[in-house]
């Protein structure tokens, strides 16, 4: 293939791609830059610290005590998980439902004093500027469909960098590096701003654009892992009864599953009956203690009726890809200096993205006045020479060197 057919090639990819994923990239980017600083925001709004000061000395109640606590206070609910919160110390937070086969949505938070069992506060965390920042940004609010449309978004960016590069790379080897035409037409500097701002952002667009369609994928990452690891851990219990009655202490899990990964931090755990554990047994999800692994979860399963511990083992890589996904796309890794570093490099992508449909809707009218001093002056070209107009308009071949 020559080398004219290869980068009209290359243009009509990229500018297909581009076109079908600007508009919602763009929104991606909008919501995604309050997303970064949510822990910021929430300092800036003046929310305090949850559990009151007290000595250093005071005793963490069993975890038993508080999850009965919850259930006197709170008796047409059900207890689904319940987590620690880095970020709030010396609180514990308990998800309740309706039931135990109630849909994902339907919960409740409360958050209490793992000291004194006092209830703390029952955040409303499905309004507010922020869960609509975060429901545009991750679902469209359309639930599993509008993930996975993002995520086929996210594939056509990844496609658009890729074919930029490749536009990008002819025009490299006749201009130096960073060439912005000032003295040329608005049409021309914006294209070279264009692309130079693509290949400053490059890397980080593509790890961004990559870890999001992970993320996209989260429900069907963890169906399959429901499907196979978690089903082979819970295979030996397939065809008991679910459990009735009493279950055994929080605690006895909690304290076998740290015993089984010491070193490690728990994270939260899945009563029985939930899709993260099983009708039989307590999943206590311990986490790693340092910056590189504290996203990284080992689930440890406890026999809820015996409390016996009966399998544990690390996630397989594709759980692991989603977990180092969701913090590395938001640049919750480094503290304030990377998500600064993330929101630069976010807002350099947005003048990306508008100067990409400038230039598109330039191109068209270029395109439009061409053709009617081609109408004008009686000339015909065939349907390979106007599209070779479209690339002589991003200045990628002769109108370089005629507007030299």
């Amino acid at each position: 293939m020559s080398t004219a057919k290869q980068v009209k090639t290359w243009f009509q990819i990229h500018k297909w791609t581009s076109l079908i994923c600007t508009a919602f990239l763009l929104m991606l980017c909008l919501t995604g830059l309050p997303l970064i600083f949510h822990e910021e925001i929430e300092e800036l709004e003046g929310k305090p610290k949850l559990a009151p000061t007290m000595s250093a000395e005071t005793p963490q109640l069993r975890l038993e005590q508080l999850a009965q606590t919850v259930r006197q206070q709170f008796p047409q609910k059900v207890i689904r998980y319940t987590y620690w919160d880095e970020h709030e110390p010396n609180t514990m937070t308990f998800t309740l439902s309706d039931s135990l086969t109630a849909p994902a949505d339907n919960y409740k938070l409360v958050i209490l004093d793992s000291r004194t069992a006092n209830v703390l506060e029952e955040p409303k965390v499905q309004e507010g500027f922020m869960y609509v920042m975060f429901q545009l940004h991750v679902d469209m609010f359309m639930g599993i469909g509008g993930k996975l449309f993002l995520g086929l978004m996210g594939l056509l960016f990844t496609v658009a960098i890729v074919s930029g590069l490749m536009l990008y790379s002819p025009i490299m080897r006749r201009f130096n590096f960073g060439m912005i035409r000032t003295e040329k037409s608005t049409r021309l500097r914006w294209l070279d701003l264009h692309n130079l701002l693509g290949v400053v952002t490059v890397a980080w667009a593509t790890v961004v654009g990559l870890t999001g369609v992970i993320n996209t994928l989260s429900e069907v990452i963890v169906g399959v892992w429901q499907q196979g690891q978690l089903a082979e851990m819970v295979a030996p219990y397939k065809d008991e009864a679910p459990l009735r009655g009493r279950l055994s202490p929080l605690d006895q899990a909690m304290n076998l599953a740290q015993k089984a990964a010491p070193g490690m931090i728990p994270s939260f755990v899945a009563y029985p009956g939930t899709p993260y554990s099983s009708q039989h047994h307590y999943a206590v999800f311990m986490r790693g203690n340092t910056p590189l692994t504290e996203r990284l979860v080992k689930p440890a399963l406890v026999d809820a009726k015996t409390g016996q511990l009966t399998d544990m083992r690390d996630m397989p890589w594709y759980a692991d890809a989603l977990f180092i996904s969701q913090p590395l796309h938001f640049g919750d890794y480094g503290g304030l200096p990377l998500k600064i570093i993330w929101a630069l490099f976010d807002i350099i992508t947005i003048v990306v993205l508008a100067s990409g449909l400038y230039l598109w809707f330039a191109r068209n009218k270029a395109t439009r006045a061409q053709f009617a001093r081609m109408a004008s002056s009686n000339r015909k070209q065939s349907a390979d020479q106007v599209e070779d107009l479209e690339i002589l308009t991003l200045g990628l071949q002769k109108e370089e060197t005629h507007e030299k």
